[in-house]
Protein backbone atom coordinates (compact mmCIF):
# COMPACT_ATOMS: atom_id res chain seq x y z
CA UNK A 1 0.00 0.00 0.00
CA UNK A 2 1.16 3.53 -0.78
CA UNK A 3 0.93 6.97 0.84
CA UNK A 4 0.54 10.07 -1.33
CA UNK A 5 2.34 13.15 0.04
CA UNK A 6 1.58 16.74 -1.04
CA UNK A 7 3.59 19.80 0.00
CA UNK A 8 2.53 23.09 -1.64
CA UNK A 9 4.92 26.02 -1.33
CA UNK A 10 4.74 29.62 -2.49
CA UNK A 11 6.41 28.86 -5.84
CA UNK A 12 6.51 25.05 -5.91
CA UNK A 13 4.45 21.92 -5.47
CA UNK A 14 6.16 18.80 -4.14
CA UNK A 15 4.40 15.47 -4.66
CA UNK A 16 5.63 11.98 -3.77
CA UNK A 17 4.52 8.40 -3.31
CA UNK A 18 5.94 6.39 -0.41
CA UNK A 19 5.71 2.72 0.48
CA UNK A 20 7.07 1.94 3.91
CA UNK A 21 10.20 4.05 4.18
CA UNK A 22 10.87 3.94 0.45
CA UNK A 23 10.20 6.70 -2.08
CA UNK A 24 8.42 5.19 -5.07
CA UNK A 25 8.29 8.44 -7.03
CA UNK A 26 8.81 12.13 -6.27
CA UNK A 27 8.64 15.40 -8.16
CA UNK A 28 9.05 19.07 -7.34
CA UNK A 29 7.41 21.39 -9.83
CA UNK A 30 8.45 25.04 -9.84
CA UNK A 31 5.96 27.83 -10.50
CA UNK A 32 7.04 31.33 -11.49
CA UNK A 33 5.99 34.27 -9.34
CA UNK A 34 4.34 35.75 -12.42
CA UNK A 35 2.31 32.56 -12.84
CA UNK A 36 1.17 32.60 -9.21
CA UNK A 37 0.41 36.33 -9.30
CA UNK A 38 -2.61 35.49 -11.47
CA UNK A 39 -4.40 34.08 -8.44
CA UNK A 40 -5.80 36.79 -6.12
CA UNK A 41 -6.13 34.36 -3.19
CA UNK A 42 -4.33 31.15 -2.30
CA UNK A 43 -7.62 29.25 -2.40
CA UNK A 44 -7.98 30.29 -6.06
CA UNK A 45 -4.98 28.07 -6.87
CA UNK A 46 -6.94 24.89 -6.08
CA UNK A 47 -7.65 23.76 -9.67
CA UNK A 48 -4.10 24.65 -10.78
CA UNK A 49 -2.48 22.66 -7.96
CA UNK A 50 -4.87 19.75 -8.43
CA UNK A 51 -3.82 19.50 -12.09
CA UNK A 52 -0.18 19.38 -10.98
CA UNK A 53 -0.93 16.45 -8.66
CA UNK A 54 -3.01 14.69 -11.32
CA UNK A 55 -0.21 15.02 -13.89
CA UNK A 56 2.25 13.51 -11.40
CA UNK A 57 -0.07 10.57 -10.73
CA UNK A 58 -0.59 10.09 -14.46
CA UNK A 59 3.14 10.00 -15.17
CA UNK A 60 3.72 7.46 -12.42
CA UNK A 61 0.80 5.25 -13.59
CA UNK A 62 -0.40 5.13 -10.00
CA UNK A 63 -2.84 2.41 -9.01
CA UNK A 64 -5.30 4.47 -6.96
CA UNK A 65 -6.62 1.30 -5.34
CA UNK A 66 -3.28 0.87 -3.60
CA UNK A 67 -3.21 4.34 -2.00
CA UNK A 68 -3.87 3.94 1.71
CA UNK A 69 -3.78 7.59 2.80
CA UNK A 70 -3.10 11.13 1.58
CA UNK A 71 -1.00 13.39 3.80
CA UNK A 72 -0.10 17.03 3.34
CA UNK A 73 1.83 19.85 4.92
CA UNK A 74 -0.35 21.56 7.53
CA UNK A 75 -1.44 25.13 6.93
CA UNK A 76 -2.08 28.18 9.07
CA UNK A 77 -4.63 26.97 11.61
CA UNK A 78 -5.38 27.78 15.21
CA UNK A 79 -2.46 26.95 17.54
CA UNK A 80 -2.22 23.18 18.04
CA UNK A 81 -0.22 20.52 19.79
CA UNK A 82 2.01 18.72 17.34
CA UNK A 83 1.05 15.36 15.89
CA UNK A 84 -1.10 13.79 13.19
CA UNK A 85 -4.48 15.38 12.49
CA UNK A 86 -7.23 14.00 10.27
CA UNK A 87 -8.43 16.69 7.88
CA UNK A 88 -11.94 17.67 9.00
CA UNK A 89 -14.66 19.81 7.42
CA UNK A 90 -13.86 22.61 9.87
CA UNK A 91 -10.14 22.45 9.05
CA UNK A 92 -10.91 22.77 5.34
CA UNK A 93 -13.24 25.69 6.06
CA UNK A 94 -10.57 27.51 8.07
CA UNK A 95 -7.95 26.90 5.37
CA UNK A 96 -10.24 28.06 2.54
CA UNK A 97 -11.19 31.21 4.44
CA UNK A 98 -7.56 31.85 5.51
CA UNK A 99 -9.00 32.46 8.97
CA UNK A 100 -5.58 32.33 10.65
CA UNK A 101 -3.49 33.64 7.78
CA UNK A 102 -2.90 33.11 4.06
CA UNK A 103 -0.08 30.93 2.78
CA UNK A 104 0.33 28.34 0.03
CA UNK A 105 0.64 25.59 2.66
CA UNK A 106 -3.09 26.12 3.37
CA UNK A 107 -3.78 24.22 0.14
CA UNK A 108 -2.23 21.03 1.50
CA UNK A 109 -5.12 19.91 3.66
CA UNK A 110 -7.67 21.04 1.06
CA UNK A 111 -6.07 18.98 -1.72
CA UNK A 112 -5.50 15.98 0.53
CA UNK A 113 -9.12 15.89 1.66
CA UNK A 114 -10.49 16.11 -1.90
CA UNK A 115 -8.30 13.27 -3.18
CA UNK A 116 -8.83 11.11 -0.10
CA UNK A 117 -12.59 11.35 -0.52
CA UNK A 118 -12.29 10.14 -4.12
CA UNK A 119 -10.41 7.05 -2.96
CA UNK A 120 -12.24 6.57 0.37
CA UNK A 121 -9.05 6.79 2.44
CA UNK A 122 -8.04 9.09 5.34
CA UNK A 123 -6.46 12.51 4.81
CA UNK A 124 -3.92 13.82 7.33
CA UNK A 125 -1.71 16.79 8.11
CA UNK A 126 1.34 16.38 10.35
CA UNK A 127 3.06 18.87 12.70
CA UNK A 128 1.77 22.10 11.10
CA UNK A 129 3.76 25.32 11.37
CA UNK A 130 1.39 26.53 14.11
CA UNK A 131 2.42 23.67 16.41
CA UNK A 132 2.31 25.20 19.89
CA UNK A 133 3.53 23.33 22.96
CA UNK A 134 5.37 26.20 24.64
CA UNK A 135 5.64 26.44 28.41
CA UNK A 136 3.65 29.31 29.89
CA UNK A 137 6.82 30.81 31.35
CA UNK A 138 8.35 30.86 27.86
CA UNK A 139 5.43 32.87 26.45
CA UNK A 140 5.47 35.71 28.94
CA UNK A 141 7.24 38.93 27.98
CA UNK A 142 7.93 42.11 29.93
CA UNK A 143 5.00 43.83 28.24
CA UNK A 144 1.56 42.60 29.37
CA UNK A 145 -0.65 41.80 26.41
CA UNK A 146 2.30 40.90 24.18
CA UNK A 147 3.20 37.20 24.28
CA UNK A 148 5.78 35.17 22.40
CA UNK A 149 4.30 32.90 19.72
CA UNK A 150 5.22 29.38 18.65
CA UNK A 151 5.69 29.43 14.87
CA UNK A 152 8.62 27.40 13.54
CA UNK A 153 9.72 24.69 11.12
CA UNK A 154 7.84 22.11 13.20
CA UNK A 155 7.57 19.39 10.55
CA UNK A 156 11.25 19.38 9.63
CA UNK A 157 12.45 19.88 13.21
CA UNK A 158 10.49 16.89 14.48
CA UNK A 159 11.40 14.84 11.42
CA UNK A 160 15.16 15.32 11.84
CA UNK A 161 14.95 14.82 15.62
CA UNK A 162 13.35 11.42 15.00
CA UNK A 163 16.09 10.57 12.48
CA UNK A 164 18.81 11.46 15.00
CA UNK A 165 17.04 9.58 17.79
CA UNK A 166 17.00 6.46 15.62
CA UNK A 167 20.64 7.07 14.73
CA UNK A 168 21.50 7.18 18.45
CA UNK A 169 19.34 4.17 19.32
CA UNK A 170 16.95 6.13 21.54
CA UNK A 171 13.28 7.15 21.39
CA UNK A 172 12.40 10.70 20.40
CA UNK A 173 9.51 10.77 22.89
CA UNK A 174 11.86 9.91 25.78
CA UNK A 175 14.76 12.19 24.90
CA UNK A 176 15.71 15.87 24.73
CA UNK A 177 17.08 17.74 21.72
CA UNK A 178 17.87 21.28 20.64
CA UNK A 179 17.05 21.48 16.94
CA UNK A 180 18.19 24.39 14.79
CA UNK A 181 16.66 24.78 11.31
CA UNK A 182 18.83 27.11 9.26
CA UNK A 183 17.48 28.57 6.04
CA UNK A 184 16.51 32.05 4.93
CA UNK A 185 15.29 32.29 8.52
CA UNK A 186 16.51 30.34 11.54
CA UNK A 187 14.15 28.67 14.00
CA UNK A 188 15.38 26.81 17.09
CA UNK A 189 13.31 24.47 19.24
CA UNK A 190 13.81 22.90 22.66
CA UNK A 191 12.37 19.39 22.26
CA UNK A 192 11.65 17.87 25.66
CA UNK A 193 10.45 14.27 25.50
CA UNK A 194 8.38 14.77 22.37
CA UNK A 195 7.12 18.29 23.11
CA UNK A 196 8.65 21.51 21.77
CA UNK A 197 8.50 23.57 24.96
CA UNK A 198 10.29 26.70 23.75
CA UNK A 199 10.95 28.14 20.31
CA UNK A 200 13.03 30.87 18.69
CA UNK A 201 10.42 32.24 16.28
CA UNK A 202 12.17 33.71 13.23
CA UNK A 203 8.89 34.94 11.72
CA UNK A 204 8.39 37.42 14.57
CA UNK A 205 11.94 38.75 14.33
CA UNK A 206 13.47 36.70 17.14
CA UNK A 207 16.84 35.02 17.15
CA UNK A 208 20.10 35.48 15.21
CA UNK A 209 20.50 37.35 11.96
CA UNK A 210 20.38 35.06 8.95
CA UNK A 211 20.98 35.29 5.20
CA UNK A 212 17.80 37.40 4.81
CA UNK A 213 16.56 38.43 8.27
CA UNK A 214 17.84 40.89 10.82
CA UNK A 215 17.05 38.73 13.83
CA UNK A 216 16.54 40.40 17.21
CA UNK A 217 17.37 44.12 17.25
CA UNK A 218 17.86 46.62 20.10
CA UNK A 219 14.31 47.96 20.47
CA UNK A 220 14.90 51.53 21.63
CA UNK A 221 17.26 52.47 18.76
CA UNK A 222 14.76 50.93 16.32
CA UNK A 223 11.98 53.06 17.82
CA UNK A 224 14.22 56.11 17.54
CA UNK A 225 14.82 55.36 13.82
CA UNK A 226 11.06 55.29 13.20
CA UNK A 227 10.45 58.37 15.35
CA UNK A 228 13.06 60.42 13.48
CA UNK A 229 11.77 59.32 10.07
CA UNK A 230 14.87 57.30 9.16
CA UNK A 231 12.69 54.25 8.50
CA UNK A 232 8.96 53.91 7.90
CA UNK A 233 6.91 50.91 9.03
CA UNK A 234 6.65 49.13 5.68
CA UNK A 235 10.32 49.55 4.82
CA UNK A 236 11.44 48.38 8.25
CA UNK A 237 9.19 45.31 8.21
CA UNK A 238 10.50 44.30 4.78
CA UNK A 239 14.09 44.77 5.96
CA UNK A 240 13.53 42.70 9.11
CA UNK A 241 12.02 39.75 7.20
CA UNK A 242 13.63 39.85 3.74
CA UNK A 243 16.49 42.34 3.39
CA UNK A 244 18.41 41.99 6.61
CA UNK A 245 21.34 39.80 7.63
CA UNK A 246 23.78 38.85 4.90
CA UNK A 247 21.74 40.73 2.30
CA UNK A 248 21.98 43.98 4.27
CA UNK A 249 25.67 43.60 5.14
CA UNK A 250 27.06 42.04 1.96
CA UNK A 251 24.38 42.24 -0.72
CA UNK A 252 23.94 38.46 -1.04
CA UNK A 253 21.94 35.73 0.71
CA UNK A 254 24.31 32.99 -0.46
CA UNK A 255 26.84 31.81 2.17
CA UNK A 256 28.94 30.26 -0.60
CA UNK A 257 29.54 33.69 -2.06
CA UNK A 258 30.48 34.97 1.39
CA UNK A 259 32.98 32.13 1.83
CA UNK A 260 34.44 32.85 -1.63
CA UNK A 261 34.97 36.48 -0.61
CA UNK A 262 36.62 35.33 2.60
CA UNK A 263 39.01 33.14 0.58
CA UNK A 264 39.94 36.26 -1.41
CA UNK A 265 40.83 38.08 1.79
CA UNK A 266 37.62 40.07 2.35
CA UNK A 267 37.86 40.82 6.08
CA UNK A 268 34.37 42.32 6.25
CA UNK A 269 32.85 39.15 4.81
CA UNK A 270 34.77 37.09 7.37
CA UNK A 271 33.49 39.19 10.26
CA UNK A 272 29.87 39.00 9.09
CA UNK A 273 30.11 35.23 8.56
CA UNK A 274 31.59 34.65 12.02
CA UNK A 275 28.99 36.96 13.57
CA UNK A 276 26.15 35.00 11.97
CA UNK A 277 27.59 31.69 13.19
CA UNK A 278 28.13 33.13 16.67
CA UNK A 279 24.57 34.44 16.80
CA UNK A 280 23.14 31.05 15.82
CA UNK A 281 25.31 29.33 18.43
CA UNK A 282 24.30 31.86 21.10
CA UNK A 283 20.59 31.28 20.53
CA UNK A 284 21.07 27.50 20.45
CA UNK A 285 22.68 27.75 23.89
CA UNK A 286 19.78 29.91 25.09
CA UNK A 287 17.49 26.86 24.80
CA UNK A 288 19.47 24.91 27.41
CA UNK A 289 17.46 26.10 30.47
CA UNK A 290 14.29 24.65 28.89
CA UNK A 291 15.88 21.18 29.10
CA UNK A 292 17.54 21.40 32.52
CA UNK A 293 16.61 18.60 34.92
CA UNK A 294 15.46 19.07 38.52
CA UNK A 295 19.05 19.02 39.78
CA UNK A 296 20.14 21.72 37.35
CA UNK A 297 21.95 19.37 34.97
CA UNK A 298 21.44 19.43 31.22
CA UNK A 299 19.67 16.33 29.98
CA UNK A 300 20.44 16.63 26.25
CA UNK A 301 20.74 13.82 23.71
CA UNK A 302 22.07 16.08 20.95
CA UNK A 303 22.10 19.45 19.24
CA UNK A 304 20.73 18.91 15.71
CA UNK A 305 21.61 21.23 12.81
CA UNK A 306 19.38 21.07 9.73
CA UNK A 307 18.00 23.18 6.88
CA UNK A 308 19.66 24.42 3.70
CA UNK A 309 22.49 26.22 5.49
CA UNK A 310 23.55 23.00 7.21
CA UNK A 311 25.01 21.96 3.84
CA UNK A 312 27.75 24.54 4.49
CA UNK A 313 30.52 22.58 6.19
CA UNK A 314 32.28 25.79 7.23
CA UNK A 315 29.17 27.13 8.96
CA UNK A 316 28.40 23.82 10.64
CA UNK A 317 31.96 23.51 11.94
CA UNK A 318 31.93 27.09 13.28
CA UNK A 319 28.63 26.55 15.11
CA UNK A 320 29.56 23.07 16.39
CA UNK A 321 32.79 24.40 17.86
CA UNK A 322 30.81 26.88 19.94
CA UNK A 323 27.94 24.64 21.11
CA UNK A 324 29.81 21.35 21.55
CA UNK A 325 29.92 21.90 25.32
CA UNK A 326 26.16 21.28 25.39
CA UNK A 327 26.44 17.75 24.01
CA UNK A 328 26.92 15.86 20.73
CA UNK A 329 26.23 17.83 17.55
CA UNK A 330 24.40 15.94 14.80
CA UNK A 331 23.74 17.21 11.27
CA UNK A 332 20.84 16.34 8.96
CA UNK A 333 21.46 18.49 5.87
CA UNK A 334 18.59 20.04 3.95
CA UNK A 335 15.06 19.14 4.94
CA UNK A 336 13.05 15.95 5.37
CA UNK A 337 9.51 17.33 5.20
CA UNK A 338 8.21 14.85 2.62
CA UNK A 339 9.51 11.74 4.38
CA UNK A 340 8.37 13.18 7.74
CA UNK A 341 4.85 13.56 6.37
CA UNK A 342 4.86 9.99 5.05
CA UNK A 343 6.25 8.66 8.34
CA UNK A 344 3.56 10.51 10.32
CA UNK A 345 0.80 9.04 8.16
CA UNK A 346 2.35 5.57 8.49
CA UNK A 347 2.44 5.87 12.30
CA UNK A 348 -1.23 6.86 12.26
CA UNK A 349 -2.23 3.97 9.99
CA UNK A 350 -0.31 1.46 12.12
CA UNK A 351 -1.75 2.78 15.37
CA UNK A 352 1.68 3.84 16.64
CA UNK A 353 0.48 7.45 17.05
CA UNK A 354 -3.02 8.66 17.88
CA UNK A 355 -4.89 10.60 15.23
CA UNK A 356 -6.03 13.96 16.60
CA UNK A 357 -9.18 15.86 15.73
CA UNK A 358 -9.44 19.48 14.58
CA UNK A 359 -10.33 21.71 16.21
CA UNK A 360 -9.16 20.17 19.49
CA UNK A 361 -11.90 19.72 22.07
Amino acid sequence: MSILVINPGSTSTKVALYRGGDTLAAEELQHSREEMAGFPRVADQYDFRMRVVAEFLGKTATDFGRIQAVVARGGLLRPLEGGVYEVSDEMVSHLLDARYGEHACNLGGILARALARQWNVPAYVVDPVVTDEMMDKARLTGLPGLSRRSIFHALNQRGVARIVAERLGIRYERSNFIVCHMGGGVSIGAHRKGKVVDVINALDGEGPFTPERTGSLPLVPVLDMVHHGQRDYAELRTTILRRGGLVAHLGTNDPREVLARMDQGDERAGLVFRAMAYGIARYIASMAPALADDEGGLDLAAVVLTGGLSRSQALVEEIARQVGFLGPVEVVPGEVEMSALAAGAARALCGDEPVRTYPPE
